[in-house]
């Protein structure tokens, strides 16, 4: 009697051994990829190394304004040396 009731069929065996690791697996990667889900939509969007990294920000590039000691020494000697319009 001990014996009978020990022995697990085979459908038993497959829900054990197969089926519950499956589901814990598939579980634990779904609470992963929600949970990044929310991090994604609420916080790391709004990070500006984030928006970097993946491209959903285009940085836009401005000339720097020519205000320092050297642009000014430039200047000069370009309006110097370059032909008068009279």
């Amino acid at each position: 009697m001990l014996l009978e009731m020990a022995s697990l069929s085979f459908w038993e065996y497959t829900v054990v051994f197969l089926l519950r690791p499956l589901f814990a697996v598939s579980f634990v990667i779904f609470l992963i990829s929600f949970g990044w889900f929310v991090a994604w939509k609420l916080v790391l969007v709004h990070v500006p190394l984030v928006q970097e990294v993946f491209g959903l920000k285009k940085k836009v590039v401005r000339p720097k304004p020519p205000t320092g000691r050297f642009s000014k020494i430039y200047s000069a000697i370009y309006a110097q040396n370059s032909p008068s319009k009279i």
